[in-house]
């Protein structure tokens, strides 16, 4: 069987060519691999634009519209708008029920965002619970791979605390909970004090050092067989009986493209190129790309490496078109104009079927609206029979499926 594959975006504004070659290009390749579940965020985008909702509907209809445009195919894929799941509400809901509030203040992004952010009130509850919504996102499918760059493992870190959590607490059965009954029992008093303190430190706090201490406080427990020291330690570690499964990270390699002036490729700046941007402007964007500021005169050389248009030269050319990039800037041998038309002509090729495709699926908002309700109704099933478990183990069996 396929691996399970759960991924989404934020609908905040049109894709540019650095989506394209960090994220779309991967899903492209991915929906041949896995059973892959790829959904528009739009409750996601409230987090952060709740004042400003205006654009939200658009923009999702143009995500989808550019995905379908880069070979996102809904045959291969299951494509839907994550608002009409509203499984993904529901466990978002009750994982808040058993979610530290300190896990919250932890995850990386919080802080991190509302220093970007300034300009806006980020002190909200949606913001605070994003990564309950983000981790219902992920297990409401039974994710086995989530893919994200090296700089987001951490963000998926908690998703795999909340599942062995959830796990701990809800997949306990008589006879696990008989066996650990007994061994803390056989520990003592003082020790179980100290072993329960110790658990505490991992499952509220986070705190993984408490694990590798418990492994060896159980091991200096002379009254603990090595059977009795494994069953604590998993009990520590909130290993019951798997019910939501906890996700791994595939890591993707992080896009190579720079944005025009160098920086990160993104729409604050203004330095991206649009998957759908009319050609002319795309060569008046590339033709005024600041180059090596060293190349003052035509005559003077330069160094590829300081140049934001070396980048794109990176991810476009082929090894012999940079290595005469090379030679022709550190000897003055071409110009700077000259040296961009190779990636000008590079990406009017790549984004010409796409804006051929977007159009086509642009004037056709019907058939649009058909995948994703038809994305939606497959999300809906897969997270329902999801739902149907976590309810009856949180014995909220009598409550009715939303599915």
């Amino acid at each position: 069987m396929k691996e399970i594959i759960v991924s989404g975006m934020r609908p905040t504004g049109r894709l540019h060519i650095g989506h394209y070659h960090g994220v779309l290009k991967n899903w492209v390749r991915l929906q041949d691999e896995g059973e892959c579940y790829f959904f528009v965020a739009d409750w996601h985008a409230l987090t952060t634009h709740y004042e400003t909702t205006q654009g939200i509907s658009m923009a999702v209809w143009d995500m989808l519209v550019e995905w379908l445009a880069v070979g996102i195919d809904p045959e291969k894929a299951v494509l839907f708008i994550q608002s009409q799941v509203p499984q993904h509400a529901e466990l978002s809901l009750l994982l808040g029920m058993l979610t530290p509030l300190s896990w919250l203040e932890r995850v990386p992004t919080f802080k991190d965002q509302q220093e970007k952010l300034r300009e806006r009130d980020l002190a909200t509850f949606g913001f605070l619970g994003y990564p309950l919504l983000m981790t219902a996102d992920i297990l409401l499918y039974a994710a086995q791979q989530v893919p994200v760059g090296a700089d987001q493992v951490a963000h998926l870190e908690i998703s795999r605390e909340l599942a062995r959590r959830f796990n701990s607490f809800y997949g306990r059965d008589a006879e696990t909970q008989e066996l650990v009954d007994k061994a803390l029992k056989a520990m003592g008093k003082n020790a179980a004090k100290t072993f329960a303190r110790l658990q505490q430190r991992f499952q509220q706090d986070g705190d993984m050092l408490a694990v590798t201490e418990a492994a060896d406080f159980l091991r200096q427990q002379a009254g603990l067989s090595p059977a009795m020291q494994a069953q604590l330690l998993a009990h520590l570690e909130g290993k019951g009986r798997e019910i939501l499964r906890e996700p791994q990270a595939l890591l993707t390699e992080a896009s190579k493209l720079p944005g025009l002036d160098g920086q990160k490729m993104s729409k604050s700046y203004g330095n991206t190129i649009p998957l759908r941007e009319d050609p002319a402007v795309i060569q008046k964007k590339m033709r005024t790309m600041p180059t090596d500021p060293a190349r003052v005169l035509r005559t003077d050389p330069g160094t590829p490496e300081k140049c934001p248009v070396w980048g794109f030269h990176q991810v476009y050319s082929s090894p012999e078109t940079r290595q005469w990039v090379r030679q022709g800037c550190t000897s003055a041998g071409i110009g700077c104009v000259e040296c961009k038309q190779p990636v000008i002509d590079a990406v009017l090729a790549e984004l010409a079927p796409m804006r051929e495709r977007a159009e086509y699926w642009a004037a056709r908002p019907e058939q649009l609206r058909e995948i994703a309700h038809a994305g939606a109704q497959r999300a809906r099933h897969k997270a329902e029979q999801t739902m149907e478990t976590v309810r009856a183990a949180m014995g909220l069996a009598h409550a009715r499926g939303m599915g």
